[in-house]
């Protein structure tokens, strides 16, 4: 059960958060991104082998970010979705129960896009997601391998970055404070590592030449993706839950689309 969302087609899953992610935004009420929040929340954790430790290491931080603009939107609404009573008056600062209402809509609804894109991107291995582009979405090969090139790649470069440190420290170079002695250090690493950058793409071309990678569409793949019906499974349950989201909301006479109240 753990790694059902593990399992699903890539290119399936990111549909699958990319519709709910389009169509919650046209929500401004409290009640659809709320309930759509606790479903998504759900099935990371149950459905998905996700860490709670790690989940919350990325979640956290773009959260406070979430809230920020939530304070932001509701100090500044617009005269069209400021009405209501008046619950804040203070200084400069006006808060209405609408005002109110807009801004914590826009937290719900950050959170609801930062969970659906941690359920991505802790989910999904990089190297499925690039074999399912190829292969069900039909991206040319050169995009995706260069992609997944670069990826692989990334890991690399910090190991070189710590290797350089630990020597100049062995070595006795200086580490001055400040901002001056930052950007120098910036400069002595940055050559050998693109020095570094260089000589790898180089055999990587070179590897990948040899074993007669023309960028051809028509190729064959050792792995082949599938798309299964456990995968049109997770799509229809995403959009029916957000669906059933909105009916709520509408029954709780809470539903507002851009401002209008259904």
């Amino acid at each position: 059960m753990k790694q059902l969302i593990s399992s699903i087609n890539p290119s399936v899953k990111g549909i699958s958060i990319l519709i709910p992610g389009i169509l919650l935004s046209l929500a401004f009420d409290v009640i659809t991104p709320l309930v759509f929040l606790i479903f998504i929340l759900t099935i990371t954790f149950l459905f998905g082998d996700v860490s709670i430790k790690r989940w919350l290491m990325f979640f956290a931080p773009l959260s406070l970010f979430a809230l920020g603009l939530a304070w932001t939107s509701m100090l500044h609404t617009n005269e069209k979705y400021s009405g209501g009573e008046l619950l804040v008056d203070f200084w400069w600062i006006d808060i209405t129960t609408g005002s109110l209402q807009v801004g914590v809509s826009l937290a719900l609804r950050s959170m609801c896009f930062i969970s659906l894109s941690l359920l991505f991107a802790l989910t999904t291995d990089s190297t499925k997601l690039m074999l399912s582009l190829m292969q069900q979405l039909k991206l040319p090969p050169k995009l995706t391998y260069g992609i997944l090139a670069g990826y692989r790649f990334l890991p690399l470069f910090k190991h070189e970055l710590d290797l350089l440190r630990q020597a100049h420290q062995i070595r006795g170079v200086s580490r001055k404070k400040g901002i001056r002695a930052r950007f120098g250090r910036m400069k002595r690493y940055l050559i050998p590592l693109l020095a570094n950058a260089i000589r790898k793409s180089e055999r990587v071309a070179n590897a990948m030449e040899s074993k007669g990678f023309t960028g051809d569409r028509n190729r064959t793949h050792y792995h082949e993706m599938r798309v299964r019906s456990r995968d049109w499974v997770f799509l229809s349950s995403m959009v029916a839950a957000l669906i059933f989201a909105f009916y709520l909301s509408y029954e709780l006479g809470y539903l507002n689309i851009f401002g209008r109240t259904f």
